[in-house]
């Protein structure tokens, strides 16, 4: 959610206590628009960030939520790029995920591969423009849910701020939620 770890996929570089650089996109044009949203689902942490160490951020769109979130208007290509370095791939111009990308109706899912971050769902609209998220193929209920690291929690707290001007012990109190759930 992090507009400072978005300019990392864009244009590279490492974020704030993180283990891995970014490459950056094709296109390292910051969005043109962003805003603070509510999606549908539920947040939870489990595995183990190669990134961050500790547990990963992941987003179950068929539990109930809500979960405040952060939208950012990019191109097919960059939220390709974005993905395919959350995938742990090099972004690639001939990658077949930005056709995917562009072809997504209403509430649709596309399973890229078999890592964590790998499978695309639509979540929902804003000003006529598909919102779309990458999450694991499992949901909430079917891991064991570990604890992120400090570092993490830092980033995601950075952005619920910028998205939805919440106070510390808001965040606090919503990211520990996550955390137990």
């Amino acid at each position: 959610m992090s507009r400072e770890r978005l300019a990392c996929y864009l244009q590279g570089g490492r974020p704030p206590g993180a283990r891995v650089t970014y490459r950056g996109a094709r296109d390292s044009s910051m969005p043109r628009a962003e805003a603070g949203v509510d999606l549908p689902g539920s947040l939870y942490f489990a595995g183990d960030s190669r990134v961050w160490g500790g547990g990963v951020a992941f987003y179950d769109h068929d539990v109930p939520g809500p979960t405040p979130a952060k939208a950012y208007l990019v191109t097919a290509g960059q939220f390709a790029d974005i993905a395919a370095q959350e995938m742990h791939r090099i972004p690639d111009p001939d990658d077949p995920l930005e056709e995917v990308v562009v072809g997504l109706s209403a509430d649709a899912r596309h399973r890229a591969g078999p890592g964590h971050y790998e499978t695309l769902i639509v979540v929902g609209e804003r000003a006529g423009v598909p919102m779309l998220t990458f999450t694991a193929p499992y949901g909430l209920s079917a891991v064991e849910h570990t604890e992120p690291s400090p570092p993490y929690l830092s980033m995601l707290s950075n952005g619920l701020r910028e998205a939805h001007g919440w106070t510390a012990d808001t965040i606090e109190t919503h990211l520990q939620s996550c955390i137990a759930a």
